[in-house]
């Protein structure tokens, strides 16, 4: 006789809270997320490959096995049929929906049913992490979750052969989308299969059949072996930004940060609060909690969290990318009792977070179409200094503006001094020497001088010290406050703080 499921484990609403998880990205045209336009800039000479005379004076790209590729690739799939734009929309809007669908599918392995309380989970999808354009990351954590319920699954068929063969290549994949997913999937898999092997036998051959079962996620270690050897693995190997309380405390409470600073850190106190009463009633209870798999992932997260510095092996913010994860483990870990009520909440509290979401997705689109009508203006090659101004202290909501000029290589064909330049983490590279200091990320963020900080440069400054004969345009984008100089540049757009000018001091040259 067939097992008669709960109303919130129906397969319908299921597939429909899927589906309503990358919702807020529908209707933008450009996904507003910070990183992304200048991913989509990248992925623009990617694409080219070498065709564009326009280009190839300023940028050459070369395909390298690196742990930082998930959407790169999945672009050079799609791109061609879909142009840069539309295949950067299509994986935003897919990021969210397969994160959704792994928290689903892990609470069902786990529990064997989903708990209503599943559903709290789900926002975190929409994590600070990928708002802030981290693609490549939030792409293979998504991944990460799907690999550990079909590892999970696959256990409890008693397919472990199959397992450790299908595995040794899914390792692979999932670290060159990027490293963060393969090591999240290795700290997952760990946890199962340590409880498996206890469950099985004590001690120390409990340890040793954990090991063995999970060696087949190794193999992502002789690639990054070589690129260490190599001096290509992304950077410094380690930047000494360790136990900063400050910024871990900042991360936490931004989780869910978006625009609204009362509505995103009341939503991580609210699921925070859940947490707590459900590890209150597992004391009272004094039994081995149901989902003990994840409740280990979740410390584990948790304490990689604490141990972790600011910046890793090239990727500033590591230790901020794993809050967000931590937390939806530990949720996922809540065997609540099959209660509708809580399934409502639960549904609830997602929806009015995906309703908030969407509607700050419109509101930052509304932005980044006001500041791309500077375009028309720019003709095609046009050699483009571009200033996006940045306040002098950031608030809760930033506007997502940092990487716009890439959006002028997209459709312009333009040069944007924006592509990051980090050794052994990006593919591209620029060889622009007539642009001096103004050729590649952070030279694009100007500030007022009464803030001027050793990484970025005052308007005025910036203005006045760009070489006048390497560039035919300058794109302003919310001028920072103050009197700024702009002899030998002619105005020949604005709107509001931003403003397009035509050097005009020298002839312009193509």
């Amino acid at each position: 006789m067939t097992e008669t499921r709960p109303w919130w484990e129906h397969r319908a609403l299921i597939a429909l809270a899927v589906l309503v998880a990358g919702l807020p990205l529908w209707l933008p045209s450009i996904p507003p997320l910070t990183d992304l336009p200048g991913h989509m800039g990248r992925y623009f000479v990617q694409l080219d490959a070498g065709r564009s005379a326009d280009l190839s004076r300023w940028y050459a790209f070369e395909w390298h096995w690196i742990g930082n590729l998930g959407v790169d690739l999945t672009v050079q799939v799609a791109g061609p049929w879909l142009g840069v734009e539309g295949a950067a929309k299509a994986v935003g809007i897919l990021i969210p929906m397969l994160t959704a669908a792994g928290f689903l599918a892990v609470a069902r392995e786990v529990h064997g049913r989903i708990p209503p309380t599943t559903y709290f989970a789900l926002p975190l999808a929409w994590s600070y992490p990928f708002l802030w354009g981290f693609v490549n990351f939030a792409l293979s954590m998504a991944l990460a979750f799907l690999a550990f319920a079909l590892w999970l699954n696959l256990a409890r068929r008693g397919m472990l052969w199959m397992r450790f063969v299908l595995f040794s290549g899914v390792s692979l994949l999932l670290w060159t989308a990027h490293i963060y997913g393969w090591a999240s999937l290795c700290v997952l898999a760990a946890s199962a299969e340590l409880v498996r092997q206890f469950d099985l036998r004590k001690g120390v051959p409990a340890l040793w059949g954990a090991a063995l079962n999970c060696a087949c996620l190794l193999p992502p270690l002789v690639p990054m072996l070589l690129k260490f050897s190599g001096g290509g693995a992304g950077g410094q190997p380690f930047a000494h930004t360790w136990f900063r309380w400050d910024l871990k405390s900042r991360w936490v409470a931004s989780i869910l940060r978006d625009r609204w600073e009362v509505f995103d850190v009341a939503s991580v106190v609210a699921l925070l609060a859940i947490l707590l009463v459900s590890v209150a009633l597992w004391a009272l209870r004094r039994t081995r909690p149901q989902g003990l798999v994840l409740v280990i992932a979740a410390g584990l997260f948790g304490l990689l969290f604490i141990l972790m510095p600011h910046a890793l092996i090239g990727s500033a913010y590591a230790d901020m990318r794993l809050a967000p994860f931590a937390l939806a483990t530990a949720l996922l870990a809540i065997g609540a009792p099959s209660q509708g009520w809580i399934a409502v909440f639960g549904l609830g509290f997602f929806a009015i977070r995906i309703a908030g979401t969407t509607l700050s997705m419109v509101e930052y689109d509304t932005s980044y179409r006001a500041e791309l009508d500077a375009l028309r203006f720019v003709p095609q090659g046009a050699r483009l200094v571009s200033f996006v101004g940045r306040p002098c202290a950031q608030g809760w909501g930033v506007h997502r503006l940092d990487h716009l000029p890439s959006i002028a290589l997209v459709r312009r064909r333009a040069f944007a001094n924006d592509q990051w330049q980090a050794e052994g983490a990006q593919l591209i590279t620029v060889h622009y020497p007539q642009g001096g200091a103004f050729v590649a990320d952070p030279s694009q963020f100007v500030v007022e001088p009464r803030c001027e900080r050793a990484e970025r440069m005052a308007l005025p400054r910036a203005i006045a010290s760009f070489p006048r004969d390497a560039f035919d345009y300058v794109w302003v984008i919310q001028q920072p406050a103050g009197p700024v100089d702009l002899t030998g540049l002619e105005r020949v757009w604005h709107k509001g703080r931003s403003a397009l000018y035509r050097v005009v001091t020298k002839e312009s040259r193509r």
